[in-house]
């Protein structure tokens, strides 16, 4: 009689989807007693972004997969064609972790804990980007060994505008990714990539198409999809449109229908192609290439969690607290009225907290 060697037998799933999706050959048809398994992250509500409770769940999923001798590949995904992950839930972090620190370094060892199921899983991880991945979506999904992508995705970073470093895995998996220069753009400017651009710099695998005008397949209109060299010798491609090429890319946007068909036949091609290789040479050969990133994960996880932890007293306080209950269109701090105070020598207490936060400049 074969051992289980999962951690918790029978697992209940009630944040997240866990489901053992048939294997299909490359023509299509179903494997008998093999299986996919599909991680999904269910909150689209509230762009898909993970409690404490679905960090856990998470967790013992993709042990579970790990262990499951009839699973050939995992695929991270979410609910829904808006997001596939924003990070962190922001109304958790402002409510309870916000000034918390104790609290959140407990939080910061489950996603570490988290970065680590994915980084150790022994089946190949594809991250199905079914809309945006940002922030600790970004990071969580450069865990991943594949990411396939609709092209209406997009991608970056978002923690020097809400009061935190991107100290979850992009500022070690980033320039692995896309060369240092390329980080910087993302980790510190917080610049936003197309999935079109995301592509062309090597951070993901594949897009497919998901918008349907008229019932024929369009890609994202949002998006500048020429290459073309400007005056001053940059390559412009997958950058988003500005003025009145954006306005008219928003009544197309308005007329298309979302159809996330195409994605998942990128997957399941992906499935069926890796199904199709000796499995212990592609375990070792995903974990052959995965300790890049874990050299540089397991270096700097636990003392960036202490730093992360500390910050809750300080920016992260502000941030979180602005971006949850600041009005729509002003989510952020005052960002030089804050410089200011700071050049002062004021301390971080509440009188700062009220100059810069924008639900108390409203209420003033």
């Amino acid at each position: 009689m074969l051992k289980s060697h999962t951690l918790v037998p029978e697992c209940e799933f009630k944040e997240i989807l866990y489901e053992l999706r048939p294997a299909v050959d490359p023509t299509g048809k179903p494997v008998d007693g093999l299986f996919n398994a599909w991680i999904s992250l269910n909150n689209p509500q509230q762009l898909n972004s993970y409690t404490t409770e679905a960090i856990k769940e998470v967790i013992l999923a993709f042990r579970q997969a790990s262990m499951d001798r009839s699973v050939v590949s995992c695929v991270f995904t979410a609910a829904g064609d808006r997001a596939f992950c924003t990070g962190g839930n922001t109304k958790e972090y402002a409510e309870y972790y916000a000034g918390n620190p104790q609290e959140y370094k407990q939080y910061m060892r489950l996603f570490n804990d988290m970065i680590d199921a994915i980084l150790r899983c022994d089946k190949p991880v594809i991250n199905r980007v079914n809309g945006m991945r940002i922030a600790g979506g970004q990071e969580i999904g450069m865990a991943c060994d594949f990411s396939v992508a609709v092209d209406t995705a997009r991608f970056g970073q978002a923690g020097p505008r809400h009061g935190s470093a991107p100290d979850g895995g992009s500022t070690d998996f980033l320039p692995l990714y896309v060369g240092f220069s390329r980080a910087m753009e993302s980790g510190v400017l917080c610049e936003m990539w197309s999935a079109h651009k995301a592509l062309f710099i090597g951070l993901i695998n594949q897009i497919v198409p998901a918008l349907k005008v008229d019932g024929k397949w369009i890609p994202n209109p949002m998006v500048i999809t020429d290459r073309f060299v400007d005056e001053f010798g940059n390559i412009v491609y997958g950058d988003f449109k500005t003025g009145s090429e954006r306005e008219a890319a928003k009544e197309t946007l308005a007329k298309a229908e979302s159809d996330l068909s195409k994605l998942d036949e990128a997957v399941e091609d992906l499935c069926s192609r890796i199904l199709m290789l000796m499995p212990d040479c592609v375990s070792k050969t995903v974990n052959g290439l995965r300790k890049h990133k874990q050299w540089h994960w397991d270096n700097t996880n636990v003392t960036n969690r202490e730093w992360l932890a500390l910050n809750m007293m300080t920016e992260a306080k502000a941030g979180f607290r602005a971006f949850n209950e600041g009005p729509k269109g002003k989510r952020e701090v005052d960002f030089i009225k804050l410089r200011q105070l700071l050049a002062e020598g004021h301390p971080w207490d509440d009188e700062l907290l009220r100059a810069i936060s924008p639900q108390y400049q409203q209420e003033g």
